[in-house]
């Protein structure tokens, strides 16, 4: 199987699970560390729009390995966790709060858990905190403050809105192979990855795209709640994103880990997704921020 250097499809040892969820099963890739290096510590990790668990697979192996025990999922409505038909279900609040209690569940033998979410898994992961649960360690990982700035990103969301309420995830899937012919780099995305895209993408909830899609672009600023909510729990944070992002400008991103009074880190050679663009780099600032946040 060809692969890119790093990608959704790279070899990795963690077992696929189920975790329980308000709507059935989150589907949820587990890595797990030997019994010598464990840090008794969890690291819940959380997609983007339209992506799944996998976008996450370079980073387990190494977490483990540094004695993270590790959890990417789906989130409700994407890929193989199934969701409910209610678009306002798939707002950042409301996912929040199913994910909010899944860590109380991942807490109960008293270990600590830190939270990541990647763009739109970083409103939730927002939304989760303002919900009230305890966390030992937040990081923002290319996500923003708000709404999806303009760009080609949001006109996406726009273009595909009407097909996904006129003729469900296979039309709005017709757009994106569309546009995805027209880039770049399409034609150099082996054939494997371009079917795990697809696959995923439609065997999302119509009604999970709609309601995400609809977060990111209503979505308020709440960087000020969530500052608050920080300083009263004492949870450190940190904010990263790369060099290139091309959802929430870097300044942006900037600001708000001044806001957050967060850590701060741009991964070089890296855009929107440096979990698979740059996983070397990015770990090189996620592993010594987690070491000092548990130590």
């Amino acid at each position: 199987m060809s692969v890119l250097p790093y990608s959704q499809l790279s070899p990795h040892r963690a077992r696929r699970v189920d975790l329980a969820g308000d709507y059935g099963p989150i589907a949820a890739l587990h890595a797990v560390p030997s019994a010598a290096a464990d840090r008794g510590a969890i690291a819940v990790l959380l997609p983007g729009y339209t992506g799944s668990k996998e976008d996450f697979v370079p980073l387990l192996d190494p977490l483990a390995e540094a004695g993270f025990t590790a959890y990417a999922i789906d989130l409700p409505g994407q890929y193989e966790s199934p969701g409910p038909d209610d678009p306002s279900a798939y707002l950042p609040a409301a996912l929040g709060g199913v994910i909010a209690k899944l860590l109380t569940q991942l807490a109960a033998g008293g270990r600590k858990v830190l939270l990541l979410g990647h763009s739109f898994g970083g409103l939730v992961a927002r939304g989760a905190v303002l919900s009230g649960v305890r966390v030992d360690g937040l990081t923002l990982l290319s996500s923003g403050p708000n709404e999806l700035p303009e760009g080609e990103r949001r006109r996406a969301l726009e273009a595909g809105e009407p097909l996904l309420r006129a003729g469900g995830v296979p039309a709005a899937q017709q757009l994106r192979e569309a546009r995805d012919a027209a880039s770049a780099n399409w034609e150099n995305t082996p054939e494997s990855l371009k079917e795990l895209f697809r696959v995923r993408f439609l065997e999302s909830s119509a009604a999970g795209l709609l309601g995400m899609a609809e977060g990111l672009r209503r979505e308020p600023d709440l960087v000020g709640r969530l500052a608050a909510a920080l300083r009263t729990g004492g949870t450190p944070a940190l904010v990263v994103c790369g060099e290139h992002d091309d959802a929430w400008s870097v300044a942006t991103q900037r600001d708000m880990a001044d806001r957050l009074d967060a850590d701060f880190a741009v991964v070089a050679g890296a855009a929107h997704s440096a979990n698979t663009e740059n996983p070397e780099t990015l770990l090189a600032t996620l592993l010594p921020t987690w070491r000092a946040w548990l130590a």
